[in-house]
Order: C-alpha cells, then structure tokens, then sequence
C-alpha cells in the first residue's frame, strides 16, 4: 500500500471553498462526460454518522476505460467503470474508489479542510504507524504546471485575477502571504494487490490524483466569479442540474454504443 498526503493551499476560507469545491465537481464531471467517458451519479443523499454529524453520501460510476495508459487497458474490459462512494462530513470527508472487475485495488481518501497555510502536521489524526509511512507533497496550484493537454490561459492563476473578488493573480511565494487562505489535506491510500504490478499501479494512481487535484483546485479557483456569492442551496441545485444532464449524456451514449455491437 502507497500512502501520501497531499496538502492543497486556496485563497479561500474554509466556508467559501465549500461552496467552489461542489461547483468545480459538478463543472467538471459535465465537461467530462461528453462522449459517455464521464461520470453517472448513483446516488445522492443525506447521510449522519455519530462523530462528525450530518452530511451528504454521494454514490457515481466513473466511466474512464479509454483514459488508462495503454499496459493497463489490454486487460480492462471496454465496459469499465470505477465506483466512488463519498461521506461529506464537511469540513471532513471520506472518498472511496473501487473497481468489481479489478477486486484488489482500492483507493481510500480522507480530508479534511482547515483555515491555514498547510501548517499542521497531523490534523488527519494518522496513526504512528502511517505517519512513518507516509510522505508528505504540496500540490502548488500557483506555480505547479498542469499536464499540456490541460493548460488554458484564463486558468493560469499567475496572471488570472477575480473581478468580483480582486484576489490574483498571485507570485512565486502566495502561501506566506495570502489572505485568506485554508488548506486541503488529503490522505490518500492506494491499494493493488497483484504480484508483479504492485508498484507501478500504485505509483501512477498517486500519480493521477496529484494531477487530478491540481487541476481540480486550480480550476475551483479560476472559477471563482461563476460560484462566488452562491448559497449551499444555490449551488446543490446546479449540482442536481448538471447531474441530470451528466448522466444523460453518458447513459444515452453507453446505450447507443452498445446497441450498435
């Protein structure tokens, strides 16, 4: 098992981000799910657990069997999908991605969001035995370059500035001065029981989520003048909207193709 923790800075509280975070992902997974490789929302409710209170359980099949670097697709059907499930206790959170046709590989993920520069050391509560095994990485959404394909100018946040925020563009050193500023730390275990592919899945799934998660932040941020002054209830009903249309999309073009085999 690979574990790292990944520790994401925003120029945003805490509160605020929770707002970008639910826009981002419902922008993003309809961005995504233009040719059915996208993601089909499941389930979305209300859920409570004893310590961290009420919350949100959201259940999607994330369809990506063409996105795999070509080694791992000679052995992964076309019909391929990967199950999240997610609990959000915000400002704490647990994500879980499984996969029925490849049983021992897993990926646990927890957060939790707090209002600093990615200062404590332990706020995920990690055992002795995972903190000497983890390995801490800070995912720079200022100074970080994203993978060329998904480069866009009005995202590069160097130069980007809010209108209705004035926050941007931000320099080399914006951790040490920003304000406001709160940070992600995400604990993420990566788990593939295969002799032989241990450690080459384990390393390009961390691989891809570091990637994932700059681009995610760099574009929650980037975003900012479309969600910013939107209430929970505003942007949970963008997020119905965007799924509705999200799993048209992806049901309507799984359907088509598999119709034509």
């Amino acid at each position: 098992m690979l574990i790292k923790e990944y520790r994401i800075c925003m120029p945003l509280s805490v509160d605020e981000y929770k707002i970008g975070q639910l826009y981002m992902v419902a922008k993003h997974s309809s961005e995504q799910s233009q040719k059915g490789e996208g993601v089909e929302v499941v389930r979305n409710e209300a859920c409570e657990h004893e310590q961290h209170g009420k919350g949100q359980y959201t259940e999607k099949r994330v369809h990506l069997s063409s996105r795999l670097p070509t080694w791992l697709q000679s052995f992964i059907p076309k019909i391929f999908y990967v199950t999240e499930k997610a609990w959000n206790y915000y400002p704490y959170t647990i994500t879980e991605y499984t996969c029925s046709f490849i049983p021992k590989f897993s990926v646990c993920i927890e957060t939790r969001y707090e209002d600093n520069n990615g200062s404590s050391d332990n706020c995920l509560s990690m055992s002795v035995e995972s903190l000497a095994q983890r390995t801490v990485d800070i995912v720079d959404i200022v100074n970080d370059p994203v993978p060329e394909k998904h480069f866009k100018e009005e995202e590069d946040l160097s130069k980007f500035k809010s209108k209705k925020t004035s926050r941007g563009p931000f320099d080399k050193k914006w951790m040490e001065a920003t304000e406001p500023i709160m940070c992600s730390y995400k604990l993420v275990k990566v788990k593939f029981e295969v002799w032989g592919l241990q450690t080459k899945v384990e390393s390009f799934t961390q691989k891809s989520i570091r990637d994932i998660l700059l681009l995610g932040h760099k574009q929650a941020f980037a975003w900012i003048d479309e969600w910013i002054g939107m209430t929970e209830e505003d942007v949970r009903e963008y997020e119905k909207q965007m799924q509705e249309e999200t799993n048209k999309r992806v049901l309507g073009s799984r359907s088509g193709s598999t119709s034509s085999h």
